[in-house]
């Protein structure tokens, strides 16, 4: 997992938000300190208005940057997020970021990436897919959800689907359709999984990485805070990288990026 130190706390103007349907939605905002700076994996921290509640920021995957702009996939569920959903264009915002580590796309040595994702999962797979493109990756996502409304493939390319309702694609969950692909694509080892969603799919994910012998990276999905070590509301148990032993360890600062085997199965 890469670091990196370049964090801003920024004024941004919003210039467009997009409901992608399933209460998820698209916002875009200029913040050229950012989008110069942002790597796959890194999240920002948004406060709408000084003024107003919720007074802690909200944690966003960084899931596009175009220019000075930078997008970000939000769902609608609770009081901050509904203000930020339903901002027009022209509101005033506060960033802080790019915040936490980011995906590691270049050891140990791949030829093909499988990005796998869940639900709002899918939201840092876009800017991932454009940085493993430029390295001339290979790159195959697996995306799953209760039903096809779950499902966002905005800006992705060779997506495959898994449903558990089986209103799109393959019926079932994203590791029983991994199983299905996966002799296809170990025949073009070496390959690297990177993955962000619900911990149980993480975690499903993590004994199926280990099974066949993957490298695996997952990004983790928490409740933060501040987003910068102060209020210790996103520590997460890990084991050791030793295999040891567990410690502590504060997601937006050492994480959200993670390898799958220090995952508690």
């Amino acid at each position: 997992m890469h670091h990196q130190s370049e964090i801003t706390d920024s004024k941004a103007t919003i210039i467009s938000t997009r409901n992608l349907g399933g209460e998820v939605s698209l916002i875009a905002f200029t913040c050229p300190d950012i989008a110069q700076n942002a790597l796959p994996g890194n999240f920002v921290n948004i406060k709408i208005n000084p003024s107003n509640q919720p007074l802690l920021r909200r944690p966003f995957s960084i899931h596009n940057v175009d220019g000075d702009n930078v997008e970000i996939m939000a769902k609608n569920i609770g009081s901050g997020t509904a203000l930020l959903c339903n901002a027009s264009a022209g509101t005033a915002i506060e960033v802080i970021g790019p915040l936490g580590n980011a995906f590691n796309i270049e050891t140990p040595a791949f030829n093909t990436a499988i990005l796998v994702s869940g639900g709002i999962g899918t939201a840092p797979m876009m800017l991932l897919e454009k940085h493993l493109k430029a390295e001339e990756k290979e790159v195959i996502h697996v995306i799953g959800g209760r039903s096809r409304d779950d499902i966002h493939t905005r800006g992705l390319n060779n997506c495959h689907i898994a449903t558990e309702d089986g209103t799109e694609g393959f019926k079932g969950n994203v590791i029983e359709l991994l199983r299905n692909m996966i002799g296809d694509v170990m025949h073009e080892d070496p390959v690297k999984v990177f993955a962000c969603g619900p911990n149980p799919m993480l975690k499903a994910l993590a004994g199926f990485s280990q099974e066949r012998g993957l490298s695996c990276e997952v990004s983790l999905e928490t409740i933060m805070g501040c987003g910068i070590g102060i209020c210790y509301g996103c520590i997460v148990e890990l084991k050791n990288q030793s295999g040891e032993g567990t410690s502590s360890m504060l997601l937006c600062q050492d994480g959200p990026v993670v390898d799958a085997s220090r995952l508690i199965i």
